[in-house]
């Protein structure tokens, strides 16, 4: 008996004993754990080995039922799926992950009212970093415009002002101090709610997007590149160590370079970075693998691909370039009438003249920078082929044409890796089409198809070029032309190219203002000549020689001579209007007459008469 009584007496004491040292251990972790446990660097590792346990563990624990287990067996599936396309531009699929993270946060981490504010604290503006304050104000505006916000904040605030560099250039730039000025003067009001989402979007940014460009990849923006100025790291490496600790507090570094193409300017945001190389070459890696379009290596040093959104993304790498850098351009698949794109003063003369060519099936080149709006305008023209089976050739699905205009008779062709864009064009030969056009005319073969299918495998083409002026346009169509072999002698290609090719409408980008310059036609200078043959009225050598020299120096002159064609600006810009200047030629009203109904051609008639009254 007294031995029971010692051994529980002993039993009792170590209880004490541990329940004491497990209760200083405790308090000893706990104000560490406490600081560690609303880190954003700890919350990520959580939501990544949740989703690794959710995805690893057997469907069959707990022994479910056959019904359960198909729901488990598809939420995986969906979740797995959703993973490997949410940074692909898949809105759909980041929404589902988000929703996921959401979840794991507040239902399994405990993120609530009391903690939230120590993974950010949105309780206190002065501690707030410039992304802080950006990501606020971001998802602020996002609430009220959607895709929009970006566009809403730079508008409102005059953010895309140029302005003087640190070396006394000029450029455009958007600063910390900018966005905290804006932040403190707005200083949003965010319930629990908000905080949450502001959250969750930083987690999965840094877990499975994009980084600090994740949301702004899905506003409505021109574009965004990162990985573009700065110094490449190679060259940072290489610096003297003494040194390298002073200057790199001070030298801007290419990890840290993101720009956004806005309204055709390229601004910087200079509050935001990555960090570090390893989270821009992660961003690199992952933004371009929508439809596995093969591995990017050093023997390999870019890739062209599009996202799930219809974007366009191109990577580039070392060794072929000075540091890892992405570049994604953006195309809005929504239709913009050419009376929303043409505004300026006069507007239904450039309107009506543009209705009138597709009307008329002019071969019309579309010129201009990127950014000018060509995309934009050949989407808006498309409205007015009517009757016609319609096949487009691009290098990436940019026009969707067929979401625009679904009872239209079209199909759009793009280059894959192993179909060229030649290939493309000599399928469309034999696919009944009327109207050819070219999303981008950029190779000497497409260049060279171009050319042959406006004289013969369609009624009239429309295509876009990136070229300048109008004898630069020819000039490099004529020189693709060469190139390809379609033709040996530049003179024949040039008199091709000004036999084909009708009118040029040349789009400029001005100080984010996007406008008509001109439309312009080209008039070929007939080229049959009569050279004299006056030697053959001389009797002695000596003057038949002479006489036979001229008509040989007449013929190499012919020959040589730059002027196989001319052409005359049929409207132009001036001073925030559109003016009329020279009438189209005759034999080019006639021609367009032909191709009209007479209803058609009765109001083109007095629409050249109107502003033209010397011509018709």
């Amino acid at each position: 008996m007294i031995n029971t009584w010692l051994l529980l007496a002993v039993f009792l004491i170590l209880a004490v004993f541990i329940f004491v040292w497990l209760g200083r251990k405790k308090t000893e972790v706990e104000p560490a754990a406490r600081h560690l446990k609303y880190d954003f660097d700890e919350m990520i590792l959580f939501v990544r080995k949740a989703l690794e346990d959710m995805l690893s563990t057997s469907l069959y624990d707990g022994g479910v039922s056959a019904e359960e287990y198909s729901r488990r067996k598809a939420r995986r599936r969906e979740l797995q799926k959703a993973l490997r396309s949410c940074m692909h531009g898949d809105l759909p699929a980041k929404r589902y992950v988000k929703l996921y993270i959401r979840d794991l946060l507040v239902q399994t981490y405990g993120l609530n009212e009391s903690n939230v504010d120590k993974a950010m604290p949105f309780s206190h503006p002065t501690r707030l970093s410039p992304q802080d304050c950006f990501d606020i104000l971001l998802h602020s505006y996002q609430k009220k415009h959607g895709a929009d916000a970006f566009n809403h904040l730079v508008s409102y605030y005059g953010l895309d002002q140029l302005t003087e560099l640190e070396d006394g250039t000029k450029g455009y730039r958007i600063t910390a101090a900018q966005i905290r000025d804006i932040y403190v003067s707005e200083l949003p009001r965010l319930n629990l709610q908000d905080k949450i989402e502001i959250i969750v979007q930083r987690v999965y940014q840094t877990y499975k997007g994009l980084g600090v460009i994740d949301e702004l990849r899905d506003q409505n923006i021109d574009g965004i590149n990162g990985g573009t100025s700065g110094m490449p790291p190679d060259i940072v490496h290489a610096m003297d160590p003494r040194n390298l600790a002073n200057q790199a507090r001070t030298m801007p570094q290419a990890h840290n370079a993101v720009w956004i193409f806005y309204r055709g300017k390229s601004v910087q945001l200079e509050f935001l970075g990555f960090g570090s190389d390893h989270e821009l070459k992660r961003v690199c890696q992952n933004i371009y693998g929508f439809g596995n379009p093969g591995q990017l290596n050093e023997s390999r040093g870019y890739i062209i691909n599009d996202m799930a959104d219809g974007s366009r993304v191109v990577v580039v790498r070392p060794k072929m370039a000075e540091s890892w850098a992405f570049f994604v351009r953006k195309f809005n698949d929504s239709l913009v009438e050419l009376d929303q794109q043409i505004t300026d003063g006069n507007a239904r003369l450039a309107i009506d003249m543009l209705i009138y060519l597709i009307l008329g099936h002019q071969i019309t080149a579309i010129t201009g920078r990127q950014g000018s709006g060509k995309t934009t305008l050949l989407k808006a023209l498309i409205r007015y082929i009517d009757a016609k089976n319609i096949r487009i050739q691009e290098s990436a699905f940019e026009i969707w044409a067929r979401k625009l205009y679904p009872n239209k008779n079209i199909l759009s062709f793009r280059e894959t890796p192993t179909v060229s864009g030649q290939d493309g064009l000599d399928v469309q030969k034999k696919t009944d089409g009327a109207v050819n056009i070219v999303g981008e005319a950029a190779t000497h073969e497409v260049v060279s198809y171009v050319i042959q299918a406006a004289q013969v495998a369609s009624e009239y083409t429309l295509f876009t070029h990136h070229g300048k002026t109008l004898p630069s346009l020819i000039n490099a169509l004529r020189n693709s032309l060469v190139a390809s072999g379609a033709f040996s002698n530049e003179k024949m290609a040039e008199s091709q190219v000004v036999e084909v090719l009708g009118f040029n409408v040349n789009l400029v980008l001005r100080s984010g203002k996007r406008y008509i310059e001109r439309i312009t036609e080209i008039i070929p200078i007939n080229s049959q000549y009569e050279y004299a043959r006056s030697y053959k009225e001389h009797e002695n050598l000596p003057d038949k020689l002479d006489a036979f020299m001229d008509t040989m120096t007449d013929y190499f002159g012919r020959v040589t001579d730059k002027r196989s064609y001319e052409y005359r600006d049929i409207l132009v810009w001036e001073d925030g209007e559109y003016i009329a200047k020279h009438p189209i030629s005759p034999q080019k009203f006639e021609e367009m007459m032909k191709h009209m109904d007479e209803e058609d051609a009765e109001r083109f008639r007095l629409f050249i008469q109107e502003h033209w009254s010397d011509a018709a």
